[in-house]
């Protein structure tokens, strides 16, 4: 769920960042080729189409985000860690005990008396 839940939102910012590139507030992009008198959709709705979409890709994005959020993670990943973390301390090996000092002279200079 989680999986198709992010191509979605992958989805929906592509189409949102091509709608709002494809605006142009000073009356160019898309609007501005359809100038010409006989279509059938004018220059101002266009505009309106436009900003509908934008908008709806915009609450698109954010409910999908809220949606996703309880499933890719949030409080629940932190206990999850840790009892990872749990795991591994009671399966992995002690560590190897150390070699115990050589015993012999404390003073090497002096010979051993006989």
């Amino acid at each position: 769920m989680s999986a198709f839940l992010s191509i979605l939102i992958i989805l929906v910012c592509a189409l949102l960042i091509l709608v709002v590139l494809v605006q142009n507030s000073k009356g160019g992009g898309l609007a501005s080729n359809f100038s010409s008198n006989n279509q059938v959709m004018g220059v101002r709705r266009t505009s309106d189409v436009l900003e509908k979409a934008t908008w709806g890709f915009a609450i698109a994005l954010f409910v999908l985000s809220l949606l996703a959020s309880p499933k890719t993670g949030g409080s629940d990943a932190a206990a999850e860690k840790s009892s990872v973390t749990k795991e591994r301390a009671t399966t992995m090996p002690a560590a190897p005990a150390a070699k115990a000092p050589a015993t012999g002279p404390t003073n090497p200079a002096t010979p051993p008396a006989h």
